[in-house]
Protein backbone atom coordinates (compact mmCIF):
# COMPACT_ATOMS: atom_id res chain seq x y z
CA UNK A 1 0.00 0.00 0.00
CA UNK A 2 1.37 3.47 -0.88
CA UNK A 3 2.26 5.67 2.08
CA UNK A 4 0.45 9.01 2.41
CA UNK A 5 0.83 11.77 5.02
CA UNK A 6 -2.06 11.79 7.54
CA UNK A 7 -1.25 15.42 8.39
CA UNK A 8 -2.14 16.39 4.81
CA UNK A 9 -5.03 14.02 4.07
CA UNK A 10 -6.84 13.76 7.41
CA UNK A 11 -10.59 14.32 6.83
CA UNK A 12 -10.02 15.78 3.33
CA UNK A 13 -12.75 14.98 0.83
CA UNK A 14 -11.02 13.37 -2.17
CA UNK A 15 -12.66 12.28 -5.42
CA UNK A 16 -10.69 9.57 -7.24
CA UNK A 17 -12.02 8.82 -10.71
CA UNK A 18 -10.90 5.36 -11.75
CA UNK A 19 -10.54 4.62 -8.05
CA UNK A 20 -11.76 1.04 -8.47
CA UNK A 21 -9.19 0.34 -11.17
CA UNK A 22 -5.71 -1.16 -11.29
CA UNK A 23 -3.75 1.85 -10.06
CA UNK A 24 -6.59 3.90 -8.63
CA UNK A 25 -7.51 1.25 -6.06
CA UNK A 26 -3.98 1.43 -4.63
CA UNK A 27 -4.18 5.22 -4.35
CA UNK A 28 -7.56 4.93 -2.64
CA UNK A 29 -6.18 2.45 -0.11
CA UNK A 30 -3.32 4.82 0.72
CA UNK A 31 -5.67 7.77 1.06
CA UNK A 32 -8.06 5.95 3.37
CA UNK A 33 -5.18 4.73 5.52
CA UNK A 34 -4.13 8.38 5.89
CA UNK A 35 -7.60 9.40 7.06
CA UNK A 36 -9.03 10.91 3.86
CA UNK A 37 -12.75 10.81 3.09
CA UNK A 38 -12.59 9.19 -0.37
CA UNK A 39 -15.37 9.12 -2.96
CA UNK A 40 -14.95 6.50 -5.72
CA UNK A 41 -17.51 6.86 -8.54
CA UNK A 42 -18.67 3.70 -10.29
CA UNK A 43 -19.18 3.85 -14.05
CA UNK A 44 -22.65 2.32 -13.80
CA UNK A 45 -23.72 5.29 -11.63
CA UNK A 46 -21.64 8.10 -13.12
CA UNK A 47 -20.76 8.02 -16.81
CA UNK A 48 -17.89 10.51 -16.97
CA UNK A 49 -18.39 11.00 -20.72
CA UNK A 50 -21.86 12.44 -19.98
CA UNK A 51 -21.75 16.06 -18.81
CA UNK A 52 -24.96 15.76 -16.79
CA UNK A 53 -23.58 12.75 -14.91
CA UNK A 54 -20.32 14.58 -14.18
CA UNK A 55 -22.22 17.56 -12.72
CA UNK A 56 -24.21 15.15 -10.52
CA UNK A 57 -20.98 13.47 -9.41
CA UNK A 58 -19.48 16.73 -8.18
CA UNK A 59 -22.69 17.63 -6.40
CA UNK A 60 -22.66 14.24 -4.62
CA UNK A 61 -18.92 14.05 -3.89
CA UNK A 62 -18.26 17.70 -2.88
CA UNK A 63 -14.50 17.14 -3.27
CA UNK A 64 -11.68 19.33 -2.03
CA UNK A 65 -9.11 17.42 -4.09
CA UNK A 66 -9.65 15.46 -7.32
CA UNK A 67 -7.34 12.74 -8.63
CA UNK A 68 -8.41 11.98 -12.19
CA UNK A 69 -7.13 8.47 -12.88
CA UNK A 70 -10.03 7.22 -15.02
CA UNK A 71 -9.10 6.15 -18.55
CA UNK A 72 -10.28 4.00 -21.42
CA UNK A 73 -7.07 2.21 -22.29
CA UNK A 74 -5.52 -0.97 -23.69
CA UNK A 75 -2.53 -2.41 -25.50
CA UNK A 76 -1.52 -1.95 -29.15
CA UNK A 77 -4.33 -4.17 -30.45
CA UNK A 78 -7.01 -2.35 -28.47
CA UNK A 79 -5.66 1.06 -29.55
CA UNK A 80 -5.69 0.02 -33.23
CA UNK A 81 -9.26 -1.25 -32.95
CA UNK A 82 -10.69 1.72 -31.00
CA UNK A 83 -8.89 4.96 -31.97
CA UNK A 84 -12.08 7.04 -32.16
CA UNK A 85 -13.54 5.73 -28.92
CA UNK A 86 -10.26 6.06 -27.01
CA UNK A 87 -9.85 9.66 -28.22
CA UNK A 88 -13.41 10.84 -27.58
CA UNK A 89 -14.07 9.18 -24.23
CA UNK A 90 -10.71 10.10 -22.68
CA UNK A 91 -10.96 13.67 -23.97
CA UNK A 92 -14.49 14.18 -22.67
CA UNK A 93 -13.85 12.60 -19.27
CA UNK A 94 -10.80 14.76 -18.66
CA UNK A 95 -12.19 18.04 -19.96
CA UNK A 96 -15.45 17.75 -18.05
CA UNK A 97 -13.94 16.62 -14.76
CA UNK A 98 -11.43 19.47 -14.81
CA UNK A 99 -14.07 22.08 -15.69
CA UNK A 100 -16.46 20.87 -12.99
CA UNK A 101 -13.56 20.92 -10.52
CA UNK A 102 -12.95 24.58 -11.34
CA UNK A 103 -16.63 25.45 -11.05
CA UNK A 104 -16.89 23.60 -7.71
CA UNK A 105 -13.91 25.46 -6.21
CA UNK A 106 -11.77 22.34 -5.85
CA UNK A 107 -8.45 23.11 -4.13
CA UNK A 108 -6.34 20.88 -6.39
CA UNK A 109 -6.77 18.71 -9.46
CA UNK A 110 -4.28 15.91 -10.13
CA UNK A 111 -4.41 14.92 -13.81
CA UNK A 112 -2.95 11.52 -14.68
CA UNK A 113 -1.60 11.53 -18.23
CA UNK A 114 0.28 8.81 -20.11
CA UNK A 115 3.66 8.01 -21.59
CA UNK A 116 1.79 7.66 -24.91
CA UNK A 117 1.61 11.47 -25.06
CA UNK A 118 5.32 11.68 -25.96
CA UNK A 119 6.44 11.98 -29.62
CA UNK A 120 7.27 8.75 -31.43
CA UNK A 121 10.98 9.60 -31.72
CA UNK A 122 11.63 11.31 -28.41
CA UNK A 123 15.33 11.40 -27.37
CA UNK A 124 16.04 8.88 -24.61
CA UNK A 125 15.65 9.35 -21.70
CA UNK A 126 12.37 11.24 -22.23
CA UNK A 127 12.51 14.72 -20.68
CA UNK A 128 9.33 16.65 -19.99
CA UNK A 129 10.50 19.55 -22.19
CA UNK A 130 10.47 17.20 -25.22
CA UNK A 131 6.74 16.55 -24.90
CA UNK A 132 5.84 18.83 -27.83
CA UNK A 133 8.67 18.04 -30.27
CA UNK A 134 6.67 15.70 -32.52
CA UNK A 135 3.60 13.51 -33.08
CA UNK A 136 3.00 10.44 -30.87
CA UNK A 137 3.44 6.88 -32.12
CA UNK A 138 0.55 6.23 -34.52
CA UNK A 139 -1.05 3.19 -32.89
CA UNK A 140 -1.75 4.99 -29.61
CA UNK A 141 -1.71 8.65 -30.71
CA UNK A 142 -5.47 9.24 -30.28
CA UNK A 143 -5.34 8.05 -26.66
CA UNK A 144 -2.08 9.86 -25.96
CA UNK A 145 -3.29 13.15 -27.43
CA UNK A 146 -6.62 13.02 -25.60
CA UNK A 147 -4.75 12.67 -22.31
CA UNK A 148 -2.25 15.34 -23.35
CA UNK A 149 -5.08 17.85 -23.61
CA UNK A 150 -5.33 17.66 -19.82
CA UNK A 151 -1.95 19.39 -19.70
CA UNK A 152 -3.13 22.13 -22.05
CA UNK A 153 -6.32 22.58 -20.03
CA UNK A 154 -4.44 22.53 -16.70
CA UNK A 155 -1.98 25.19 -17.80
CA UNK A 156 -4.61 27.41 -19.41
CA UNK A 157 -6.84 27.20 -16.31
CA UNK A 158 -3.88 28.06 -14.12
CA UNK A 159 -3.11 31.07 -16.31
CA UNK A 160 -6.68 32.42 -16.54
CA UNK A 161 -8.31 31.30 -13.30
CA UNK A 162 -5.40 30.62 -10.95
CA UNK A 163 -6.65 27.02 -10.71
CA UNK A 164 -4.19 24.54 -9.19
CA UNK A 165 -4.06 21.58 -11.57
CA UNK A 166 -0.95 19.42 -11.95
CA UNK A 167 -0.14 16.93 -14.71
CA UNK A 168 1.72 13.63 -14.20
CA UNK A 169 3.09 11.25 -16.87
CA UNK A 170 3.34 7.66 -15.59
CA UNK A 171 5.28 5.15 -17.65
CA UNK A 172 3.87 1.65 -18.37
CA UNK A 173 2.51 0.11 -15.17
CA UNK A 174 2.48 -3.53 -14.06
CA UNK A 175 1.70 -5.58 -10.97
CA UNK A 176 -0.78 -7.98 -9.37
CA UNK A 177 -4.44 -7.63 -10.43
CA UNK A 178 -3.49 -6.11 -13.80
CA UNK A 179 -5.70 -6.62 -16.87
CA UNK A 180 -4.83 -10.05 -18.29
CA UNK A 181 -7.53 -10.05 -21.00
CA UNK A 182 -5.66 -10.85 -24.26
CA UNK A 183 -7.90 -8.51 -26.28
CA UNK A 184 -6.95 -5.41 -24.28
CA UNK A 185 -3.97 -6.13 -22.00
CA UNK A 186 -0.58 -4.44 -22.08
CA UNK A 187 2.65 -6.28 -22.78
CA UNK A 188 3.60 -7.66 -19.33
CA UNK A 189 0.24 -9.24 -18.44
CA UNK A 190 -0.15 -10.43 -22.04
CA UNK A 191 3.22 -12.18 -21.96
CA UNK A 192 2.66 -13.67 -18.50
CA UNK A 193 -0.66 -15.14 -19.59
CA UNK A 194 0.84 -16.57 -22.79
CA UNK A 195 3.78 -18.16 -20.96
CA UNK A 196 1.68 -19.65 -18.16
CA UNK A 197 -0.88 -21.05 -20.61
CA UNK A 198 1.93 -22.49 -22.76
CA UNK A 199 3.40 -24.28 -19.73
CA UNK A 200 0.01 -25.62 -18.69
CA UNK A 201 -0.79 -26.88 -22.21
CA UNK A 202 2.74 -28.16 -22.81
CA UNK A 203 3.05 -25.96 -25.92
CA UNK A 204 6.39 -25.92 -27.72
CA UNK A 205 6.32 -22.26 -28.76
CA UNK A 206 4.77 -18.87 -27.97
CA UNK A 207 4.02 -16.25 -30.63
CA UNK A 208 4.75 -12.62 -29.75
CA UNK A 209 3.88 -9.46 -31.68
CA UNK A 210 6.64 -7.41 -33.30
CA UNK A 211 10.39 -7.86 -33.62
CA UNK A 212 11.32 -7.68 -29.94
CA UNK A 213 13.65 -4.75 -30.63
CA UNK A 214 11.46 -2.01 -29.11
CA UNK A 215 12.28 -0.99 -25.54
CA UNK A 216 10.05 -0.13 -22.61
CA UNK A 217 10.26 1.08 -19.05
CA UNK A 218 7.94 -0.27 -16.36
CA UNK A 219 6.78 1.09 -13.01
CA UNK A 220 5.33 -1.13 -10.29
CA UNK A 221 1.74 -0.07 -9.70
CA UNK A 222 2.13 0.54 -5.93
CA UNK A 223 5.10 2.81 -6.61
CA UNK A 224 3.04 4.79 -9.13
CA UNK A 225 0.22 5.27 -6.63
CA UNK A 226 2.71 6.53 -4.05
CA UNK A 227 4.19 8.96 -6.58
CA UNK A 228 0.74 10.36 -7.34
CA UNK A 229 -0.04 10.89 -3.65
CA UNK A 230 3.35 12.54 -3.07
CA UNK A 231 2.69 14.90 -5.99
CA UNK A 232 -0.75 15.71 -4.63
CA UNK A 233 0.78 16.54 -1.24
CA UNK A 234 3.89 18.43 -2.33
CA UNK A 235 3.75 19.66 -5.94
CA UNK A 236 1.89 22.74 -7.16
CA UNK A 237 3.73 23.52 -10.40
CA UNK A 238 2.51 24.09 -13.95
CA UNK A 239 5.14 21.86 -15.56
CA UNK A 240 4.38 18.19 -16.35
CA UNK A 241 6.25 15.56 -14.33
CA UNK A 242 7.34 12.05 -15.36
CA UNK A 243 6.69 9.12 -13.02
CA UNK A 244 8.94 6.18 -13.79
CA UNK A 245 11.62 3.80 -12.59
CA UNK A 246 14.42 5.11 -14.82
CA UNK A 247 15.44 1.95 -16.71
CA UNK A 248 14.97 0.47 -20.19
CA UNK A 249 14.48 -3.13 -21.32
CA UNK A 250 13.89 -4.55 -24.81
CA UNK A 251 10.71 -6.52 -25.43
CA UNK A 252 12.93 -9.48 -26.42
CA UNK A 253 14.75 -9.41 -23.07
CA UNK A 254 11.44 -8.88 -21.28
CA UNK A 255 9.85 -11.90 -22.98
CA UNK A 256 12.85 -14.09 -22.12
CA UNK A 257 12.78 -12.91 -18.50
CA UNK A 258 9.05 -13.64 -18.18
CA UNK A 259 9.50 -17.03 -19.85
CA UNK A 260 12.12 -17.96 -17.24
CA UNK A 261 9.96 -16.76 -14.35
CA UNK A 262 6.97 -18.71 -15.68
CA UNK A 263 9.00 -21.86 -16.36
CA UNK A 264 8.46 -21.84 -20.14
CA UNK A 265 11.39 -23.46 -21.99
CA UNK A 266 10.04 -23.56 -25.53
CA UNK A 267 10.62 -21.29 -28.52
CA UNK A 268 9.65 -17.62 -28.71
CA UNK A 269 8.42 -16.87 -32.24
CA UNK A 270 8.32 -13.21 -33.25
CA UNK A 271 5.62 -12.05 -35.68
CA UNK A 272 7.32 -9.09 -37.37
CA UNK A 273 4.18 -8.36 -39.42
CA UNK A 274 2.67 -6.93 -36.22
CA UNK A 275 3.67 -3.45 -34.97
CA UNK A 276 6.35 -2.80 -32.35
CA UNK A 277 4.74 0.44 -31.20
CA UNK A 278 7.02 3.27 -30.09
CA UNK A 279 10.68 2.32 -30.79
CA UNK A 280 12.03 3.22 -27.34
CA UNK A 281 10.67 4.32 -23.97
CA UNK A 282 12.70 5.40 -20.96
CA UNK A 283 12.01 8.40 -18.74
CA UNK A 284 14.16 11.03 -17.12
CA UNK A 285 12.74 10.92 -13.59
CA UNK A 286 14.86 13.69 -12.05
CA UNK A 287 12.04 16.26 -11.90
CA UNK A 288 9.89 13.97 -9.72
CA UNK A 289 12.83 13.47 -7.36
CA UNK A 290 13.56 17.19 -7.02
CA UNK A 291 9.94 18.43 -7.05
CA UNK A 292 8.34 16.05 -4.56
CA UNK A 293 10.88 13.42 -3.56
CA UNK A 294 9.53 10.49 -5.55
CA UNK A 295 11.77 7.58 -6.48
CA UNK A 296 10.55 4.08 -7.38
CA UNK A 297 11.23 1.51 -4.64
CA UNK A 298 10.39 -1.84 -6.23
CA UNK A 299 13.08 -3.63 -8.24
CA UNK A 300 11.88 -4.92 -11.61
CA UNK A 301 12.69 -8.59 -10.98
CA UNK A 302 10.97 -8.39 -7.60
CA UNK A 303 7.83 -6.76 -8.99
CA UNK A 304 7.70 -9.13 -11.94
CA UNK A 305 8.00 -12.19 -9.70
CA UNK A 306 5.15 -10.87 -7.53
CA UNK A 307 2.99 -10.35 -10.62
CA UNK A 308 3.70 -13.83 -11.99
CA UNK A 309 2.98 -15.36 -8.59
CA UNK A 310 -0.33 -13.48 -8.33
CA UNK A 311 -1.42 -14.64 -11.80
CA UNK A 312 -0.52 -18.25 -11.04
CA UNK A 313 -2.53 -18.18 -7.81
CA UNK A 314 -5.52 -16.29 -9.25
CA UNK A 315 -5.91 -18.69 -12.19
CA UNK A 316 -5.26 -21.89 -10.25
CA UNK A 317 -8.53 -21.61 -8.34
Amino acid sequence: MPVAMPSFWQAKRVLVTGGAGFMGSRAVAGLRAAGADVFVPRSREYNLVDGVAVKRLFKDARPEIVIHAAAVVGGIGANRANPGRFFYENLMMGAQCLEESRLAGVQKFVAIGTICAYPKFTPVPFKEEDLWTGYPEETNAPYGLAKKMLLVQSQSYRQQYGFNSIFLLPVNLYGPNDNFDPSSSHVIPALIRKMVEAVRSDASEVEIWGTGKATREFLYVNDCAEGILLAAERYDGADPVNLGAGFEISIKDLAEKIARQCGFKGKLRWDSSKPDGQPRRCLDTSRAVSAFGFKAKTGFDEGLAETVRWYHESTAR
